[in-house]
């Protein structure tokens, strides 16, 4: 039996997907409230589709013209850009996999050119974001592929009824995901490291979260 056409397997699907819908509204509500406060302009982008015919009724038959690229993108306020792809489970893990390979590529690219490069997901109705670097790299930073609720504690963000995903909940020191970047920006410039003392460096980030 084919598991994944499995009809549990398919209502789990249709699940996850409309939770996906309503999370992505929530970002949408946060990217709203940072423009409002002048902290960022950020906007879906656009799915590449083409409408194919138009019904008198006003339905119409398309298709999809490209792969799809990472959901959200724009600035933050100083003009540095911003570029992050959004995902969300029902289940209590969610898989470096999640993200396809061409939407890894164009985070990658956009980090090389000095972007604020994010994922920003949901697992069982809590909110995170963390650094493409760190998605990228899931291995190194937390030893499998794939993330728990309590491997990302510390990037947990608030929520009002919107993902305001900029924002830390439970970090001591670093109010914002911003705020994060620039200082790691800053130390990076002055020094080079290995991939052990990056990762160190990254356990003492953690370890000032409140648990």
């Amino acid at each position: 039996m084919n598991q994944s056409k499995s009809p549990i397997n398919q209502i789990r699907g249709m699940r996850n997907n409309a939770q996906g819908h309503i999370f992505e509204d929530a970002v949408k509500k946060g990217c709203q409230i940072y423009q409002r406060d002048g902290r960022a302009v950020i906007d879906k982008t656009p799915e590449p589709f083409r409408v194919m015919k138009k019904n008198p009724d006003g339905i119409f038959t398309g298709r999809f013209t490209a792969l799809a690229q990472p959901d959200f993108q724009g600035t933050i306020i100083g003009g540095r850009s911003i570029i992050f792809e959004t995902k969300y489970t029902t289940a209590d893990r969610i898989k470096r996999s999640a993200l396809t390979t061409q939407q890894m590529e164009i985070l990658e690219s956009h980090e090389q050119m000095d972007a604020l490069a994010l994922v920003v997901f949901g697992i069982e109705g809590r909110f995170y974001t963390i650094p493409w670097d760190m998605w990228k790299n899931m291995k190194l930073f937390f030893k499998h592929q794939y993330l728990t609720k309590e491997d990302v504690n510390p990037w947990r963000v608030k929520f009002n009824g919107a993902v305001l995903f900029l924002d830390f909940m439970n970090h001591s020191s670093m109010s914002s995901i911003d705020q994060f970047y620039l200082e790691e920006r800053r130390k990076n410039e002055s020094q080079e490291f290995t991939a052990e003392e990056y990762l160190r460096r990254f356990g003492e980030f953690f370890g000032e979260a409140k648990k």
